[in-house]
């Protein structure tokens, strides 16, 4: 788990490579529970919702989640490009996405797929 993790942090510009199964979605679940884990402590130490900004502290905080924000982004798009890449198919199915439910829903089956051994990014 650990080691998915610090592959997805040193990965971040790569994109003409591959990701198992465990270095895609091991990372997906630790932001999701890492995002909102910390947007509940700074939105209580704020004391107000983090999309309100009252002074130049509110904005250096927001500003830096957006960096952060930003980065993670990053790295999650080129984490889901090398996950298609292991299962023998183009980045470019990253974008079936844009299709409204049904896009989302055949993302989510191409990254749950398993690794083929002869992919061509290998």
């Amino acid at each position: 788990m650990i080691q998915s993790y610090r592959r997805f942090w040193q990965n971040m510009f790569t994109i003409n490579a591959t990701a198992t199964r465990a270095d895609y979605w091991w990372p997906v679940i630790i932001n999701a529970v890492l995002g909102g884990i910390l947007a509940a402590i700074i939105q209580a130490v704020m004391g107000h919702p983090l999309e309100e900004i009252y002074n130049f502290g509110d904005f250096t905080v927001v500003s830096a989640r957006n960096v952060i924000v930003w980065l993670a982004e990053l790295a999650s798009l080129t984490v889901s490009i090398r996950r298609l890449h292991d299962t023998d198919r183009a980045g470019w199915w990253y974008l079936i996405q844009l299709i409204p439910i049904i896009g989302s829903i055949w993302f989510f089956v191409l990254t749950v797929l398993p690794s083929k051994r002869d992919s061509r990014w290998r």
